[in-house]
């Protein structure tokens, strides 16, 4: 009887064996499916809340602008087509989806240039303490665009690059993660601004 007692249950001990590897194995899986598309989720977040950071710059710049067109308004009238054109991308900017509001804030980037070059034109404007203000305060707003696009573009970047890595990918396509756009310049903002009188 002691034989038959042995074989019999020493023959499950390897079966339960295979069975404890096997829940391990598949524990182990579910924790890299679970921590994987958590870490995902995470780069996303932090995507969209970098985006709303650039919205937010976006916006106090949106609110700057018209104080600054009506200081120089009144030294520069023959500008009215610059100032139009401002006004147009300001809307723009606020209305627009991501893609739009990035090549209107490149295209009212170059525009606001073109008015501080007009401005050097302009001893008395130049010297107009709420146009100083108002040029300081811009320049601190570009400043800050300029950073949070560093932060958003950094962001999308280890996001895309997680996606596309073995084993990421394939838990990236189960649940549907897409790659996400870069915030890129246009090429218009990297020429030099030609101002004409």
């Amino acid at each position: 009887m002691t034989r038959w007692y042995y074989a019999r249950y020493s023959g499950l001990g390897a079966l339960g064996t295979i069975g404890l590897c096997f829940i391990g194995i598949l524990f182990l899986v579910i924790i890299f499916v679970v921590l994987t598309y958590n870490r995902l989720v995470q780069l996303k977040v932090r995507i969209e809340n970098s985006w709303a950071q650039i919205d937010v710059q976006l916006k106090r710049r949106y609110d700057l602008i018209p104080n600054l067109i009506e200081t120089v308004k009144g030294y520069v009238k023959h500008e009215r087509g610059t100032f139009e054109e401002i006004t147009k991308l300001r809307t723009q900017i606020v209305t627009g989806t991501p893609q739009q509001k990035a090549k209107a804030n490149d295209m009212l980037s170059g525009a606001l240039k073109s008015i501080f070059a007009v401005a050097e034109n302009y001893p008395q404007l130049k010297a107009n303490e709420n146009f100083k203000a108002l040029q300081d305060e811009l320049a601190g707003t570009e400043n800050k665009i300029s950073y949070v696009r560093m932060a958003y573009n950094d962001t999308v970047m280890q996001y895309n690059t997680e996606i596309k890595m073995v084993p990421t990918n394939i838990i990236a396509g189960i649940f549907n993660f897409t790659q996400q756009e870069f915030f890129k310049t246009e090429e218009a903002e990297k020429e030099n601004v030609k101002v004409e009188f």
